[in-house]
């Protein structure tokens, strides 16, 4: 009897090696396949903007002098390294007019965060106090406008905002005001497209966190006497604060670097970073320094969002 059941007990050990196998291939299966997306998808072009950056502008195809090419062997390749400079960072900092695009882009997205927080939090709110049955039909509202195109959407804004538009027409009619608006053309114009263009991406994390929290919590706090309002920033808003957080950077990141918006509502006179690589690059045809322009400002928003990262694994750590 002690034979047949250690010989069953290797048998099902046997039969159970190769689902274990099974199992810790399609575990790293899944962990590969997003490493390999980011490789291909996002390390190596951004090993190639950084190649261009170190190299120097020429009238060419392409328009610059190739480094670190293995068009002439290893040999070759390794001696590439002697050509490159960093001469394009440094005339970055020489010329006041980069600084000013990053500072005047960093400023407008962050200010446009905030009034996407402040026009989404009370959205995000309502949608998770709504009947369970309603809140589906509420979440299809807010992801509706991405079944249409984006340039169509921003486009569309020209029409309302222009002096003879929609809006004008309206404000005109009501005898609300005398004049034309001038919008268009102007920041205001920029905020209000960039808040409706990213309003879903700051809704939908709010919404998550929000729809999670325990309400029981709010109702202990009211029968203990605390006033509605007081509940709501003594214990709603910190525990949605990992959706605030979540949306802003949505939000935040790619407002940076948004060309689409200040070239249609900003008009010309707008400055950002997004249209000043965009220059640099078809106008001026200078890839080496557009390339050193995207790869700063890529470090820009990389580095802030590392030190949250690091911040918040040791406030985890601390609360272990």
């Amino acid at each position: 009897m002690t034979d047949i059941a250690v010989t069953g007990s290797t048998a099902a050990g046997t039969d159970a090696l190769p689902t274990r196998l099974a199992k810790g291939f399609v575990s790293r299966l899944v962990i590969i396949v997003p490493y390999l997306w980011l490789l291909f998808f996002f390390l190596i072009p951004f090993v190639i903007v950084f190649k261009i950056s170190l190299s120097q502008s020429a009238i060419a195809m392409p328009p610059y002098t190739p480094v670190l090419d293995f068009s002439d062997g290893i040999s070759g390749f390794f001696a590439g390294f002697r050509e490159l400079n960093f001469d394009n960072y440094v005339w970055l900092t020489q010329d006041a007019l980069y600084f000013k695009a990053y500072l005047s882009s960093v400023i407008i997205a962050a200010i446009s965060t905030l009034l996407t927080l402040i026009v989404g939090y009370p959205i995000a709110y309502g949608m998770a106090r709504a009947p369970a049955t309603v809140r589906p039909t509420l979440l299809m509202l807010v992801i509706l406008p991405f079944w249409t195109s984006f340039l169509i959407r921003v486009y569309a804004w020209i029409g309302i905002l222009k002096p003879e538009g929609l809006l004008n027409q309206l404000l005109l009619s009501l005898h609300i005001v005398s004049e034309p608006l001038v919008i268009l053309n102007t920041y205001t114009a920029i905020f209000i497209g960039i808040v409706y263009s990213y309003l879903p991406f700051m809704v939908l994390p709010l919404y998550s966190s929000l729809e999670k929290m325990d309400n029981s919590l709010i109702e202990a706090a009211q029968d203990l006497g605390c006033p509605q309002i007081v509940a709501f920033w003594k214990i709603t808003f910190p525990l949605s604060l990992p959706g605030v957080v979540a949306g802003c950077l949505l939000v935040f990141i790619p407002a940076v670097g948004e060309f689409v918006i200040p070239d249609l509502l900003g008009g010309s006179q707008t400055l950002m970073i997004g249209k000043t690589l965009w220059s640099e690059f078809f106008s001026n045809r200078d890839w080496p320094v557009s390339s050193a322009v995207a790869v700063i400002l890529l470090l820009v928003l990389t580095i802030p969002i590392m030190f949250y990262q690091q911040a918040q694994a040791r406030a985890q750590e601390q609360g272990k």
